[in-house]
Order: structure tokens, then C-alpha cells, then sequence
């Protein structure tokens, strides 16, 4: 059973692919008040590559958020519009806004904005 289990969660991380994509999981999101952490990542930036466990181990902890990667060199026009000029860069977004952005690869940070970014937001709803 376990066994099973681990592999439906392999993953919580959604790879956005195209703009459309983007386009679909952050509206998607939106509709249901869910809260979204992006990671902009490319292939060739260690310091990006390095972060991934530790935004995997952070989409495993926050079930009620969605978590989204985003590969600068494939979604460039995605980038742009968000304006992320560094890799990694984090974005923390709710109803569609950005609602804080932490550019390099620091996992302590991102952890503690995170965890700050879902309490508020869960007092917000209840």
C-alpha cells in the first residue's frame, strides 16, 4: 500500500511547458483561492538545480498550495512577463498577484517566506 501511495506522489510539482499552461494552472488556481509558489529554473544554473529537492520537499509539505517550475530557456515568454531577469527565482502569488519574490538559491529563506506565506493566508481564509 505504501508503495502505491509513493508513487501517485511522486511529484506535486506541476512543469509549466508553454504559455498556455501557465495561463491555465494560475487561472485555475485563482478560481479556487489556491496560493502558488513558482520556481524559474534553468537547466544550466547549478545554483537553480541545487534548489529543486528543496522546493520538492516543500511541495510535499504544503498540500493546500500549488507549486509550479518554470524552465526559463523553454517558457521564455513567461519569464519575461514575470519579469525574472536571475535563476532561481521564487514567486509567491495569490488571487493572480505577486505577493513576494526571492531572487537565489537560499533554502532557509524560501522556506521561512513560505511557511510565512501559507499561515497568513490560512488566518486569511479562517
Amino acid at each position: 500500500m505504501e508503495g502505491q501511495q509513493d508513487e501517485q506522489n511522486k511529484t506535486r510539482i506541476v512543469k509549466i511547458d508553454s504559455v498556455e499552461s501557465w495561463d491555465y494552472y494560475v487561472s485555475q488556481a485563482n478560481s479556487q483561492g489556491c496560493p502558488i509558489v513558482v520556481h524559474f529554473t534553468a537547466s544550466w544554473c547549478m545554483p537553480s538545480v541545487a534548489m529543486n529537492p528543496v522546493f520538492e520537499e516543500l511541495a510535499s509539505s504544503y498540500s493546500d498550495v500549488l507549486f509550479l517550475t518554470v524552465d526559463v530557456d523553454d517558457v521564455k515568454d513567461v519569464a519575461s512577463k514575470m519579469e525574472v531577469k536571475a535563476m532561481p527565482t521564487f514567486l509567491l502569488m495569490r488571487e493572480g498577484a505577486v505577493v513576494d519574490k526571492l531572487v537565489g538559491a537560499n533554502p532557509e529563506e524560501i522556506k521561512k517566506r513560505i511557511a510565512g506565506f501559507v499561515q497568513s493566508i490560512r488566518i486569511f481564509v479562517a
